[in-house]
């Protein structure tokens, strides 16, 4: 039986009440559909998974009787930061759902020279709650118990201003003359950068190198840039992280 899990931004404790109102009390009451006594995990992303019941229902407001709360599944140990190229609408959404399914850490978006979407900061404040509420649902789905960092979208050039020194640092390039397949086994972290349609401009590969963004490669076909992300990801995860 699939169990069901909702996550919450409120503290949970063990053996206690909890009250859930919003949109996830919404999501239980219209689209799980769950009723009285029914099985139901709680999380909040502090690594925990907090099963419980479904209790009584006001209005939309619901109560869940927690019992012992019991560890969530481990964060991979590859620490992998995404920096993508905003895409358009639909891959981008894409891109997001199967790099937290793939357990990247962090997911920066990139505004580039060939983006297809121009945000203001406006705009760019509205993408970034759809795209969280994206990656709680993946970690809803595929049993993760802390949700991915989501960047708000920002110019490459600040983009990589704000990456942490340490991580090894990759570029897809198409034309490039090393696999990200032979990337070294024993990496634990990992800056993933790849350019939306169209890729990369010539001067933000140039930028990208100077700011330690070895070019690696997926082979010999050219692929979209949802399907390079999920791809890459792949990769990586399975030869640096728990993906088997």
């Amino acid at each position: 039986m699939r169990l069901n899990r909702v996550y919450v931004e409120q503290p949970l404790s063990a053996l206690g009440q909890a009250v859930v109102e919003g949109p996830p009390a919404r999501h239980v009451l219209r689209v799980l559909r769950l009723r009285h006594g029914d099985p139901l995990v709680l999380f909040n992303g502090d690594g925990w998974d907090y099963p419980g019941t479904v209790g009584e229902r006001v209005g939309e407001r619901l109560q869940v009787t927690l019992a012992n709360p019991r560890p969530g599944l481990p964060e991979c140990p590859l620490a992998l930061t995404l920096v993508q190229g905003v895409a358009r609408s639909d891959r981008m959404d894409t891109i997001i759902q199967k790099a937290t399914e793939l357990g990247a850490a962090r997911i920066m978006p990139a505004l580039v020279a060939r983006s297809v979407v121009r945000l203001d900061d406006q705009q760019g404040e509205r993408k970034l709650a759809h795209w969280r509420a994206i990656a709680v649902a993946a970690c809803e789905q595929s049993g993760r118990a802390r949700p991915p960092l989501i960047d708000t979208p920002r110019p490459l050039p600040d983009a990589i201003t704000a990456l942490e020194d340490g991580p090894t640092r990759v570029r897809l390039e198409p034309a490039a003359s090393h696999s990200l397949a032979s990337i070294d086994p024993g990496c634990s972290r990992l800056a993933l950068l790849i350019g939306p349609e169209g890729g990369l401009a010539p001067e933000e590969s140039r930028l990208a190198a100077g700011a330690g963004f070895e070019a690696r490669s997926l082979g010999p076909r050219i692929l979209r840039t949802e399907t390079a992300a999920l791809v890459a990801l792949t990769v990586v995860q399975s030869r640096c992280g728990d993906l088997q």
